[in-house]
């Protein structure tokens, strides 16, 4: 935070004018000059005095109404500051904002209601600190003036924006999303339905302990199995897919991040168990319907940023394909395209924020359903979605809005 001179402008002007006066009376010898240049800097220096001189301590307390702040979304600060003076002053505060916020975090003080509030709204996501509260006070000629830095910072998490997606009217892949995810939990803890043998790989977590102790050899319940993590979005945060300008903010990877998220909250929506990963196979996040595991996605999506290199999607799938796969990438060209293999997939889908000539139909080719990422992230989902895809044909619906 810049620290302003003691002096303001008409200060500097009292002040030269002073000299200037002292000088001018040595030289014609004016005795009057030399008594307004002594009046000038003397008063100058006793305004210096009045706002620097007076012993001041407080203590800062911020609460924000939202505990993870959306791009574009707006939230209110309210500032308690607990001032320490013999003599309250009249002074302007303002809270030192980081560029990923806006707001007009500034007023007088002390306020009509003893609090001080202002509104902020996201600008990048990240975490970024709020404050200190600074204090500015100016003497009452305007000749000099204070700033004094009040309490500690405090930390405000700007995660990306979320939007809603049409909806996918017909069930993906081997079970589906709400229809399975419904069955599965009428299923938990029944006994009517038949656990299957245990065979190598299965949980320890499925295992059937009442038909083990029945039938005398593992069992593991059958309706958990069909239940398992059926949805998988990665994100392609590669260095070579993404312009890195510096530590300016990439507008594509931005609109990356942005549909990574809203797609991991649209298909948890639609019933699936969802896991998030990026393109070097690290696990960003694991939404079965709680809100805790969303917010815990959006803050690691808060903090993600083009770093590594790519791994095989087959190799991230691994040996069971997930229904819905959603691979979210950046400038990609036909070799790349031709690398990206669906993995088994029941609808893979492909986003990427550049398509060089040729990507998209040897992405075609491969079995992806393609779309160009711009601006408009809901318009890209439904441009893979004419159809509403799936393994049956469904009726032509037209755009949510």
């Amino acid at each position: 935070m810049p620290r302003r001179r003691s002096l303001t402008a008409r200060g500097i002007g009292a002040l030269v004018a002073g000299l200037g006066c002292l000088i001018a009376a040595n030289l014609v010898g004016a005795p009057i000059l030399l008594y307004i240049g002594v009046l000038l800097i003397a008063v100058t220096a006793f305004a210096v005095l009045a706002v620097r001189a007076p012993r001041r301590s407080g203590s800062v307390a911020r609460q924000i109404s939202t505990d993870l702040l959306t791009v574009s979304e707006t939230s209110r600060v309210t500032v308690r500051f607990s001032l320490r003076a013999l003599r309250v002053p009249r002074a302007l505060w303002r809270d030192v904002l980081p560029e990923a916020v806006s707001g007009d975090s500034a007023g007088e003080y002390p306020s009509e209601t003893g609090q001080l509030s202002y509104l902020i709204t996201g600008v990048r996501r990240g975490v970024w600190p709020i404050g200190p509260l600074v204090l500015r006070t100016v003497d009452p000629f305007g000749l000099a003036q204070r700033e004094q830095a009040f309490g500690e910072t405090r930390s405000v998490t700007v995660v990306p924006e979320v939007f809603t997606l049409a909806p996918l009217t017909v069930k993906v892949g081997a079970a589906g999303g709400t229809a399975h995810t419904s069955s599965s939990r009428l299923g938990q803890g029944s006994d009517n339905l038949s656990p299957r043998r245990y065979v190598s790989g299965d949980s320890m977590r499925r295992i059937h302990w009442r038909a083990t102790a029945h039938r005398g050899q593992l069992m593991v319940r059958q309706e958990e199995e069909e239940s398992s993590p059926d949805a998988l979005v990665i994100l392609d945060r590669s260095a070579s897919r993404w312009e890195r300008p510096g530590d300016e903010a990439d507008p594509a990877f931005e609109t990356a991040v942005s549909m990574c998220a809203s797609v991991a909250v649209h298909l948890v929506q639609e019933g699936y168990g969802v896991d998030v990963i990026d393109s070097a196979g690290t696990l960003l996040g694991t939404l079965r319907g709680h809100e805790d595991d969303r917010d815990g996605l959006l803050v690691a999506l808060a903090l993600t940023a083009p770093r590594g290199e790519a791994r095989d999607v087959v190799a991230l799938v691994g040996g069971t394909p997930p229904g819905p796969l959603v691979y979210i990438t950046g400038r990609i060209d036909e070799e790349d395209a031709a690398r990206l293999r669906p993995a088994g997939a029941a609808a893979p889908l492909l986003f990427a924020t550049a398509l060089e000539p040729g990507a998209k139909d040897v992405a075609a080719q491969q079995g992806w359903r393609v779309a160009d990422l711009g601006e408009d992230i809901t318009e890209a989902w439904e441009d893979v979605l004419p159809d509403r895809v799936g393994l049956a044909p469904a009726e032509p619906q037209g755009r949510a809005r």
